[in-house]
C-alpha cells in the first residue's frame, strides 16, 4: 500500500500566514526521513489565488534532491501544467470536479471544458511524465450536496478516453462521504473501467469518518491513500470542510491491521507536533492527541 502525504499542498494551502519556503522544505525533508516516499508537495496555481503556494518552483527544486521521493504537484489547467513541467516536475496531479458549480468556482470552467484541458495535458506530457487524475467532489459537493454515481462514471468515461494508463483518485472533497458510498463507488468504477492502472482515495475528516472511509476503500481493493500530517487542511473551495484524514491516523490503523506502510510512526508524530504549531494551522487527527495524552500520563505516574 502507499500513503501519499498531501499536507505540503492540501494542508499548507489553507494556512493564511505565509510559511517560509525554508520551513516547507525542511518539513518535507523530515517527512521523507520518517519513511514517506510519495508526497504532493505543492500546486501550480495563480499566486494571487493561493499566495501560500507562490513558491512552487523552489519547493519542486528542493524536493528533487531527496532520494527516492516521488513528488507530485497539483495542476488544475494546461497552462499551470506547462509551468510545472518547466520547473522540473515529473509527476502531475491533474484535478477537476464532477460538480459543475464547484468546477466553475475553482477554475471558471465547466467539467467538460476541464476534461478537454486534461486531454491536452496528457498530449503535452512526454512518456516519462507520470499523470494522476484527481476527480474532486466525487461523493459530495459543498454547493449541491450528494453526487450520484452515474455522474462520476459518466465523466470518467470522457476523461479516460485520453488514456487509461493513469492513477485515478476519487476525492471526498467535503468529508461528507460514508463508508457504504465509498465502497459502492469504487466497486462501480473498477467494474466499469478495469483497464485503469491504479485507484486512489482522497478523504477529508470533516465528520470523523476519514479513517473509516479509507478502510472502506481498502476493502474495495484500493491501495493508494492521500493523507495530511496532523490532519492539516480545510479546503478553501469547499466551505465547512476540515482537513484531510491525518497521516498518522492511517499509519496507525493500517499498521495495526498488519499492512506495511514503510513509515516510522514515532518520527511521523514528531513532525505532526511541529506542524500543529504552525501559525494559522487548522489541525485534526486522533493518534497524535492520544499519544500526547499517553505521554503526559506516563510522566504523571
Amino acid at each position: 500500500m502507499t500513503i501519499v502525504e498531501v499536507g505540503p499542498r492540501d494542508g499548507f494551502q489553507s494556512i493564511g500566514p505565509f510559511i517560509p519556503t525554508a520551513t516547507k522544505i525542511a518539513l518535507i525533508g523530515r517527512l521523507h526521513d520518517a519513511g514517506l516516499r510519495r508526497m504532493e508537495i505543492t500546486s501550480f496555481v495563480s499566486p494571487s489565488a493561493l499566495p501560500q503556494l507562490a513558491d512552487a518552483e523552489d519547493v519542486v527544486s528542493a524536493a528533487a534532491t531527496l532520494h527516492d521521493l516521488d513528488s507530485q504537484v497539483l495542476v488544475p489547467t494546461l497552462r499551470h501544467a506547462e509551468r510545472a513541467l518547466a520547473a522540473g516536475a515529473r509527476h502531475l496531479s491533474a484535478v477537476l470536479s464532477v460538480s459543475e458549480r464547484h468546477n466553475i468556482g475553482n477554475v471558471r470552467r465547466t467539467p467538460l471544458e476541464s476534461a478537454a484541458d486534461y486531454a491536452a495535458i496528457i498530449a503535452a506530457a512526454s512518456p516519462d511524465i507520470r499523470i494522476r487524475l484527481n476527480l474532486a467532489t466525487s461523493f459530495d459537493c459543498p454547493h449541491v450536496g450528494c453526487i450520484g454515481e452515474e455522474a462520476v462514471l459518466g465523466l470518467l468515461e470522457i476523461l479516460l478516453a485520453a488514456t487509461t494508463d493513469v492513477e485515478v483518485a476519487l476525492c471526498d472533497t467535503t468529508g461528507r462521504a460514508d463508508p457504504r458510498h465509498v465502497r459502492s463507488l469504487f466497486a462501480s468504477a473498477q467494474a466499469r473501467f478495469p483497464e485503469v492502472s491504479a485507484w486512489a482515495f482522497h478523504g477529508h475528516d470533516t465528520f470523523g469518518l476519514g479513517a473509516a472511509n479509507a478502510l472502506a476503500a481498502w476493502d474495495a481493493g484500493v491501495r493508494v491513500f492521500d493523507a495530511a500530517i496532523a490532519g492539516l487542511g480545510g479546503c478553501p473551495f469547499a466551505p465547512g470542510a476540515t482537513g484531510n484524514v491525518a497521516t498518522e491516523d492511517l499509519v496507525w490503523m493500517f499498521s495495526r491491521m498488519g499492512a506495511d506502510t514503510g513509515i516510522e510512526l514515532d518520527r511521523l508524530l514528531a513532525v505532526a507536533r511541529n506542524v500543529a504549531d504552525l501559525p494559522g494551522a487548522q489541525v485534526g487527527g486522533r493518534v497524535r492527541q492520544a499519544m500526547e495524552a499517553r505521554a503526559c500520563l506516563a510522566v504523571a505516574q
